[in-house]
């Protein structure tokens, strides 16, 4: 591994991965103060229990986490006894085991106890309604002989009934609430804080605030996923292993020195961003289409662009002035001389975010190992994928497939005129339209730009090969053939193995920036960049859902019919 200084993002084999690891906190709010003394949190880093990764890591069917509603853990009453109660004689394996079961107990009852003794071998709690009538108490003892704790003491049920329902209950800490969302949050650790509250609603009936929900949300996932600043401690080690299992891995971390007032800590470093690209990535990029993808704005073909821009000169000239003044080959796929490959928008970005999704908000090192786990799997399926349909007999994707048999049925009604036998140049003729197109199938080209674009025969070309009883399948370009996408998955990810097994770690220790560690509650701020496709002057005017009028919103539409608005106009 190699640390490097520069602030320069990194390309590697295709492969651009590169994080700015500027928060420990999660997107919701964030809690506790700013602490700067470095040498003290690395000190307290350490964690000799080795991490295990959660099955979500290992998964791409990522729909299912995002499912509205989590059946198997709704409207479950918590384990007590068959009756609900509790009964004199009855064992705990510990004192929390008590604690546990007595504040589901109460919370499910919608009752609530005042502690009166706890000590390391006693637990006695009375109802809070004791002085009012209710009896209900309980006394628990830790035996000595029986390695456990026992009820010694039960009065029974409680009799009291509470006056008013709350909107919380005291018992239902963030701690509490931690244990119950802990089977959400390992399957979607970026389940949003208003469906822990929704979540716990259904399950207790009481809705907890929100800010107690969040620190049960970060609870859960430091318990899951280990500390923030542990997991900074990890992320060297397991790099290392990882780079030691396959030397072909490369991974470059930008550090900056670390201080206690201005005194420099060594072998400390405070990480700034690393990238990493994984050697079946690496190798793999040399089979794929060689476009490395910016999320951005929308690129626009032959067909489309001039429709378009007569529309913008509509709304002014100077909006048409001013994109003339910007090359067309830097925003328009109608002039881009096929680098893109057809890709007109980035959702091959999104695809490689779907790597990521429900990891984003993870310590360092658990986001890490979810893009490896995810990664492998990936590669797995694709793989057997691709070796499925080559034993079928097909050549190409599915996706070429489905698009080259559109292409081959919109090629009926063209009339085609051949004009270079040898060099094979064709002149086609859409009907009924009329419309004319030139075809050079030696040099790859068509008028309508969608044959040098997307590098598979468009409906001119289909008509030109049929005419000439030509092998269309040519005219394919070998990234689309199974046989090449089976060469990009053929690299294997090797298994890192147990964490006892690795090498002893003797690089620098990593801490997180602290003072880019949030402090503020509330939500982020967006920080993206706007650009010229964000203003208000270059947006359709808006128009109203109520009305259809331009002008407004429906919340200001005159027929609108809402509590401030009055009835709606006849």
């Amino acid at each position: 591994m190699k640390r490097l200084t520069a602030s320069k993002p990194y390309l590697h084999g295709g492969q651009l991965l590169i994080y700015d690891f500027d928060t420990s906190e999660d997107e919701d709010e964030a809690g506790g103060a700013m602490n700067t003394d470095v040498a003290e949190v690395a000190n307290a880093l350490a964690n000799p229990h080795p991490f295990q990764e959660p099955s979500f890591m290992r998964s791409l069917d990522l729909e299912a986490i995002h499912a509205p509603e989590f059946s198997q853990y709704m409207n479950t009453a918590p384990p007590v006894v068959a009756d609900g109660e509790f009964t004199v004689g009855m064992k705990f394996s510990s004192r929390e085991a008590v604690i546990k079961a007595m504040k589901d107990y109460t919370i499910w009852r919608g009752v609530d106890y005042r502690v009166y003794e706890s000590k390391p071998t006693t637990f006695y709690a009375k109802c809070t309604e004791y002085e009012n009538g209710c009896d209900w108490l309980i006394r628990v003892t830790k035996m000595q002989k029986k390695y456990c704790w026992e009820i010694r003491r039960y009065n029974g049920s409680h009799t009291c009934t509470r006056s008013t329902i709350s909107q919380d209950h005291s018992k239902l800490d963030s701690k509490t609430v931690a244990e119950v969302i802990k089977p959400l949050v390992e399957v979607d650790p970026s389940i949003k804080v208003k469906s822990i509250i929704a979540e716990l609603q259904s399950k207790f009936n009481y809705t907890i605030s929100y800010r107690k929900a969040w620190l049960a949300k970060q609870q859960a996932v430091e318990s899951i996923f280990r500390g923030w600043e542990a997991s900074y401690e990890a992320l060297p080690i397991w790099f290392e292993a990882m780079c030691h299992k396959e030397p072909s891995a490369v991974v470059h971390f930008e550090t900056m020195p670390a201080y206690q007032w201005d005194d420099l800590v060594p072998d400390i470093h405070v990480l700034h961003r690393v990238f990493w690209s994984h050697y079946p990535c690496i190798r793999a990029f040399r089979h794929c289409k060689p476009v490395v993808q910016v999320d951005g704005t929308h690129l626009i073909l032959v067909k489309e662009y001039q429709m378009r821009y007569e529309r913008l000169k509509e709304r002014g000239e100077a909006y048409t002035n001013w994109l003339d003044r910007i090359p067309h080959e830097h925003y328009a796929l109608a002039f881009d001389g096929g680098y893109r490959w057809g890709h007109m928008t980035t959702n091959l970005v999104e695809c490689i975010n779907s790597v990521l999704k429900g990891a984003r908000n993870l310590p360092v090192t658990a986001l890490v190992k979810a893009t490896f786990y995810r990664l492998n799997e990936l590669f797995t399926r694709k793989r057997a994928e691709a070796e499925a349909r080559i034993n079928a007999g097909l050549v190409f994707s599915e996706m070429v497939t489905s698009k080259v048999h559109a292409n081959q049925r919109a090629s009926g009604n063209i009339q085609v005129s051949c004009f270079d036998r040898e060099n094979e140049v064709f002149e086609v003729r859409e009907m009924p339209s009329g419309v004319e197109y030139a075809v050079d199938l030696r040099h790859r080209r068509c008028d309508c730009g969608e044959f040098q674009v997307d590098r598979i025969p468009c409906r001119h070309v289909f008509a030109c090969c049929a005419n000439r009883r030509l092998d269309w399948q040519v005219y394919v370009h070998d990234v689309y053939k199974m046989d090449q996408v089976r060469r990009v998955y053929r690299a294997r990810f090797r298994p890192l193995g147990n964490p006892a097994t690795w090498s002893a770690y003797h690089g620098s220790r990593f801490v997180g920036n602290p003072f880019l560690r949030r402090v503020a509650k509330g939500r982020l701020k967006m920080t993206r960049f706007l650009n010229e496709m964000d203003t208000r002057m270059l947006r359709r005017p808006r128009r109203c859902k109520q009305c259809g009028a331009e002008g407004h919103s429906r919340s200001r539409c005159r027929q609108s019919a809402g509590p401030s608005g009055g009835p709606a106009e006849e």
